[in-house]
């Protein structure tokens, strides 16, 4: 398999598909890079390469015990974008991976970026409070934790519902989509499950946010239940210098999987890229 050792030893699995500029997807949570599948053979038959990892815990790579946090992960990817020697990159991230992707230029600048993608992000602060009324109550986060610990396939199930918006009426949300996130789920280990809510719920993200001098389109899902738009998308889109805002009505979190709006969204990234 390919693998890309990282500074401290971890082996990170990762996709690459396809010959051209590179583009370089980020996952959510629970996921791993099976999630961009669909977006990697897109990029790949429009003449891109398309680069999609595990991250650590996640997936194919090492199932470590500690490293849950958002400086790690940042450093992991830029591991990734050095020893692949990676420029003129597109990064594209989905929810937790939106701040993967933040934090990554927070750190180590845009030298090896040409432009970004935030689809359904946590960006740029998740967690509701005084200055946040418009954020997740952390009592959602104490309860998706406790299901994790006491029973977590199950709780991979229920969070379909929320992930989804499975809830509403005329959804496409397929038995299949919900079983590959539950597939996808279910190899990330119960450590990181647990100590990754606790860092994409409390990590603030306005400061990188504030260092993005590339293009950047944000993409959001106006029924996205895990990330409200008003808390993350709007705020996100508004704190990034000339980025362009996407809304698309009735679209869940994890819309890129959804017929229909997958579809939009494809046509939308291949728009921005071809840009």
């Amino acid at each position: 398999m390919p693998v890309c050792r990282t500074r401290d030893g971890v082996e990170i699995f990762y996709r690459d598909w396809g010959e051209g500029r590179p583009v370089v997807f980020l996952h959510g949570w629970p996921l791993n890079g099976d999630a961009w599948q669909d977006q990697l053979k897109a990029v790949a038959d429009a003449g891109y390469r398309g680069i999609a990892h595990d991250r650590r815990g996640h997936g194919r790579s090492t199932p470590v015990y500690d490293g849950y946090d958002f400086d790690t992960f940042a450093d992991d990817l830029d591991d990734i974008l050095s020893r692949l020697d990676l420029r003129n990159v597109t990064l594209v991230s989905h929810s937790m991976g939106g701040g993967e992707l933040a934090r990554y230029i927070g750190r180590h600048g845009t030298e090896r970026i040409r432009s970004a993608v935030l689809l359904s992000s946590i960006t740029p602060y998740l967690l509701q409070g005084p200055d946040n009324p418009e954020g997740v109550p952390r009592s959602e986060f104490d309860g998706l934790k406790a299901g994790i610990l006491e029973e977590r396939s199950q709780c991979w199930k229920d969070m379909t519902e929320v992930f989804f918006s499975t809830n509403r009426p005329g959804n496409k949300v397929t038995r299949g989509i919900e079983d590959a996130f539950w597939y996808m789920a279910m190899t990330q280990t119960i450590e990181g499950g647990i100590a990754c809510v606790d860092a994409f719920s409390t990590t603030d993200f306005h400061d990188d946010l504030g260092k993005f001098d590339i293009p950047t389109l944000v993409v959001h899902g106006g029924d996205d239940q895990a990330a409200p738009i008003e808390s993350t998308g709007r705020k996100s889109a508004a704190l990034i210098p000339g980025a362009e805002l996407k809304v698309y009505e009735g679209g869940s979190h994890g819309l890129a999987l959804v017929p229909g709006h997958k579809e939009k969204f494809n046509q939308d990234l291949l728009a921005f890229l071809d840009r």
